[in-house]
């Protein structure tokens, strides 16, 4: 798969190919292609014949939409770099939103933390 550059994808994989396994032969229907991904939604990846095989949302911190499945084969040893970016950035979104001693955990109520 060719990824193109100036997207996520290829920040992510920081190369411009990369081999994946594609469980599905979906993809856009060339009398809709323009209409679909007329910005923002724009072309990140495509296979050797030019199909397109990842989209994503510009201007958003993580929107990659794929035709085939990184988690199958991410592992806590070496996770895809999909799943690695998007973890990065869900990361600097919590951060970004700052966090600190008054603020509550998941399930807990404002000010009811253990400090």
């Amino acid at each position: 798969m060719r990824i193109l550059p100036g997207t996520t994808t290829r920040r992510a994989y920081g190369r411009g190919e990369a081999e994946e396994a594609f469980r599905c032969h979906f993809g856009l229907n060339p009398k809709f292609r323009a209409r679909v991904l007329s910005e923002p939604l724009r072309v990140a990846g495509v296979d050797d014949n030019g199909e397109v095989r990842v989209v994503e949302l510009g201007h958003h911190p993580f929107f990659v939409a794929t035709l085939y499945l990184p988690q199958l084969v991410s592992t806590p040893a070496a996770p895809h770099p999909l799943i690695l970016a998007y973890l990065r950035s869900a990361a600097a979104f919590h951060d970004s939103r700052g966090t600190g001693s008054g603020s509550a955990g998941p399930g807990e109520a404002p000010g009811r933390g253990d400090g």
